[in-house]
């Protein structure tokens, strides 16, 4: 099917914005992360402790945009064995709860649609197909694929999303970031693309990085539109699209 270029271009966070990542895998990558990060800060053996493992790894998403990156940085992590010991999961099939419909929703949105996520890509494919989407997406930017430079350069990187425009052949005006992170959503209206916040989902902190969660999701001006759930973006296409 060709797709008229005056078409938008969706660009889809997955954890907390397609599925409740709050539910059950969060909780189970800050355990993971944990003992990584305690392993990797560990004396002769014995791994750090709880205050030390924490504060690393506010103090690495705060100063890298992601805990992984301070840990690369500084203590010669190598980033695909932290991606794949952190976010292994025999269970996933049990642990992945989302809305019924997705599909359906993805299919209904004019344009092209493109997952952009800060989880690796085993993972993120993997939670595609239990969700039954992973064919609506005409491409898979994980977090493997966000390389500037040869170097890794996740969400909110300025860069990257540049990057991720010139790739999809698509103004800023024409892409539209759907997320749970506020920050990601300020880089992109930054560069020009109009964001949609999804909520729904916002229970607890980004597990990589601790990051705030507001107690009460007002609208900052950096976000065009602010929906409780994916399902109510069809409704906001004029305001998305002006």
């Amino acid at each position: 099917m060709n797709i008229p270029r005056s078409s938008p271009v969706w660009l889809f966070d997955l954890d907390n914005t397609l599925h409740n990542a709050s539910h059950a895998i969060f909780p189970a990558i800050t355990a993971n992360m944990n003992t990584y990060i305690a392993r990797v800060l560990g004396d002769d053996g014995a791994p750090a402790g709880a205050d030390a493992v924490n504060a690393a790894r506010t103090l690495y998403w705060r100063r890298y945009g992601a805990t992984m990156l301070g840990l690369v940085k500084h203590h010669g992590v190598d980033s695909a064995h932290f991606l794949k010991v952190t976010h292994d999961f025999p269970e996933l099939d049990s642990m992945v709860r989302a809305e019924k419909g997705l599909g359906q929703l993805l299919r209904a949105l004019p344009g092209r649609k493109v997952l952009l996520t800060n989880a690796p890509h085993r993972y993120s494919r993997d939670v595609l197909r239990i969700l039954g989407i992973h064919r609506e997406f005409s491409h898979h930017i994980a977090i493997e694929h966000m390389r500037i430079h040869r170097h890794l350069r996740p969400k909110p990187s300025r860069l990257m999303l540049r990057s991720v425009m010139k790739k999809q052949k698509a103004a800023p005006a024409r892409c539209i970031l759907v997320e749970d992170t506020l920050a990601n959503l300020r880089a992109a209206r930054s560069l020009g693309m109009r964001t949609a916040w999804v909520t729904q989902y916002l229970k607890v902190a980004d597990p990589i990085g601790m990051a705030h969660v507001p107690k009460r999701f007002f609208r900052p001006r950096w976000v065009d539109v602010k929906v409780k759930s994916v399902r109510h973006l069809p409704a906001q296409l004029a305001r998305l699209r002006s």
